[in-house]
């Protein structure tokens, strides 16, 4: 099962400050079947009540303070210390990503308020749990609940939890040169769907594991892994990738079928269908002439089909 962290209130936790909630129906009910959620609440974990005085990030962004609105009591130092200590606990649970609360002056992972003096505001903070975080884990896939109602960076945000979850599966079985041929093999479409610079990059790693070592070269095939996939799947690249997958069917397909799937593809290109349909005909054409190579790719289904991820793209 892919382990997810995730502010609490975001599950329907009665933990925020005013004694409420925030729950996300997606991420509870959608999303919660597909993953084991590890609930996390800064403020209750740092020993604070609910309900309680509000808090607000205060003075250089960069460094801010955490600092209650009304009675001004500095919990700056205390969270801190508590978020060091916190990240290291969840070491033990292996988190595939985590989903942050938005605007949250311990969780918010961006555009966080900071108070300045005389009133000045800035949108330019980050959670001060949000930041140890991903600090911490910097090759963990993050994102806040706001920036999830993006149907792009959403799909996205998954795509990357489930790519995880299937690299710390090859490494667990015993990272060889093979396993990783292969991982590298069945993830070329998705890659390429996101920067086809950084799969050739990657590919050039792959083909020189021998010489460089497995574990190292794991290791910089993970960090350019996650830089790839942080680089949003365009239309312009998703149309080359079906266009691509096309020549795996020109001694197979009918001229009927070949012109069939080149409309689809233009219509998806043009905006007037979304991802889902020329995807939908090319698996249908997968499993019709048995093209295994294309079979085996995951960016066919990357994540769940019941997701609907694609149907919005």
């Amino acid at each position: 099962m892919i382990k997810i962290g995730i502010s609490a209130c975001l599950l329907g936790h009665k933990v925020r400050f005013d004694g409420g909630h925030k729950l996300d129906p997606f991420l509870k009910d959608t999303l919660g079947r597909f993953v084991q959620y590890v609930p996390v609440c800064p403020e209750v974990e740092l020993g604070l009540g609910v309900p309680r005085e509000p808090m607000r990030l205060v003075g250089d962004p960069a460094a801010p303070r955490l600092v209650t609105i009304k009675t001004g009591i500095d919990h700056t130092n205390a969270m801190l210390a508590w978020a060091h200590k916190k990240v290291k606990e969840l070491e033990a649970e292996d988190l595939c990503g985590f989903i942050f609360k938005s605007r949250s002056p311990s969780s918010g992972m961006q555009r966080v308020k900071v108070y300045g003096g005389k009133g000045a505001t800035t949108k330019n903070g980050v959670g001060l749990f949000a930041a140890v975080f991903m600090k911490h884990f910097p090759l963990v896939p993050v994102e806040e609940e706001g920036r999830l109602c993006d149907p792009v960076l959403r799909e996205n945000f998954i795509e990357r939890i489930f790519i995880v979850k299937r690299w710390r599966d090859m490494l667990a079985q015993g990272p060889s040169a093979g396993a990783l041929v292969a991982f590298h093999t069945q993830h070329k479409l998705l890659l390429l769907s996101h920067s086809p610079r950084h799969y050739q990059i990657m590919g050039q790693l792959v083909a020189a594991v021998r010489q460089t070592g497995i574990m190292e070269t794991c290791n910089r095939y993970h960090a350019l892994l996650m830089e790839a996939l942080g680089m949003k799947a365009t239309v312009r690249k998703h149309v080359n990738v079906l266009q691509h997958m096309m020549g795996y069917f020109k001694k197979t397909l009918t001229a009927d079928e070949k012109r069939e799937l080149g409309e689809v593809i233009e219509q998806y290109r043009r905006g007037s269908v979304p991802l889902i349909v020329p995807l939908t005909l090319m698996k249908h054409y997968i499993r019709k002439y048995n093209v295994h190579y294309l079979a085996e790719q995951y960016y066919v289904a990357p994540h769940p089909v019941e997701l609907k991820l694609r149907n919005h793209v």
